[in-house]
């Protein structure tokens, strides 16, 4: 199952992302959040999204592991893969028919998002 990773660009961006090669996905309190990182497996595919400042999808990265041994802190690493071929707005994401019922738009603060592979492929072809 594909995933958006909500971060804000000015504490780690996806520029970040690609300069540091591979990170730990971490600063994460929300329960539901949390629970949709232990769900994540090596390989997944997933969507880094500018919130905050820029407010949009920028690129794609992909699960490298998951340890949820402590379930209040997994450990998700993390690798970009590639900056989309052009950023797609939180307001073109709204107005897509494909995230009509989507907990991006339902549950907005939620900074792990699970995505349909629909919604998923709409990102990276936008």
């Amino acid at each position: 199952m594909p995933y958006l990773l909500k971060t804000e660009p000015t504490k780690y961006s996806f520029d970040d992302l690609l300069k540091d090669g591979e990170t730990i996905w971490d600063g994460i309190s929300n329960p539901q959040a949390l629970l949709n990182l232990r769900s994540m497996k090596a390989g997944e595919k997933l969507v880094i999204y500018h919130s905050n400042q820029g407010k949009a999808a920028v690129g794609t990265a992909k699960v490298v592991s998951v340890d949820a041994a402590d379930p209040k802190n997994p450990i998700v690493r993390i690798k970009p893969v590639k900056r989309l071929k052009r950023e797609i707005p939180l307001d073109e994401m709204r107005h897509a028919g494909i995230f009509q019922g989507s907990l991006l738009f339902r549950q907005f603060r939620l900074s792990v998002v699970p995505l349909t592979q629909e919604q998923y492929d709409w990102l990276v072809a936008a």
